[in-house]
């Protein structure tokens, strides 16, 4: 096994995505394996699409999706940092495990499994923290360009969009997907690997 070190990721997320769900299940494989440090930020595929033509399903789709991120910052803002990871799970727990599609009984389960306050679920129809939301957002995509997506991921300070994950890696392999990405990352020449994606994620 390489030798374990306190490598640094920061990860952006938004809880609708499945391929940024699939990714930070990964992530937390590799901090079992590998020793790894992660800082947990909010994104916004709500923000990224704000202005853009786009077919009617997912157009909607986006006007939900403000809803569980102005909830996690409000958190953020009213709770601490420590409480963004933990909304995270519990929401994507919800969303991708269970198949809950009302995003408000996400955010009111969520809530409750977290011990927050069942009265910041008001936040999520609220513009009160939109300037802390679009920040951390812009805080993400500003380091990746305008054209891609979430997850985005910090592995030692270069970002990249994914890795996009359609499974969850588990255990050493976890671990092996992560030493290449901390060798591609630590090359400042590399950009880019792409592939059409032909699977849709599995979260189990």
């Amino acid at each position: 096994m390489p030798e374990q070190t306190a490598n640094k990721v920061d990860f952006w997320f938004d809880p609708m995505c499945p391929f940024a769900w699939v990714t930070s299940r990964w992530i937390g494989e590799v901090e079992d394996v590998r020793g790894i440090e992660t800082n947990w930020n909010v994104m916004s595929l709500s923000v990224l699409n704000e202005g853009r033509e786009l077919p009617a399903e997912y157009t909607e789709k986006m006007k939900l999706g403000w809803g569980p991120v102005r909830v996690i910052i409000a958190a953020r803002e009213l709770h601490g940092d420590e409480y963004i990871k933990p909304l995270y799970d519990a929401m994507g727990s919800l969303i991708h495990h269970e198949g809950v599609k009302d995003f408000a009984e996400v955010i009111s389960k969520a809530l409750a499994e977290t011990g927050l306050p069942a009265e910041l679920a008001r936040f999520a129809d609220s513009e009160e923290y939109d300037v802390q939301l679009r920040a951390s957002h812009e805080a993400g995509i500003s380091l990746v360009g305008q054209d891609v997506g979430t997850p985005v991921v910090a592995v030692n300070g270069t970002a990249f969009f994914g890795p996009v994950l359609t499974r969850i890696p588990r255990g050493e392999e976890a671990g092996l997907i992560w030493d290449a990405t901390v060798t591609l990352a630590g090359y400042p020449h590399f950009f880019e690997l792409k592939r059409s994606r032909t699977e849709s994620p599995e979260f189990n």
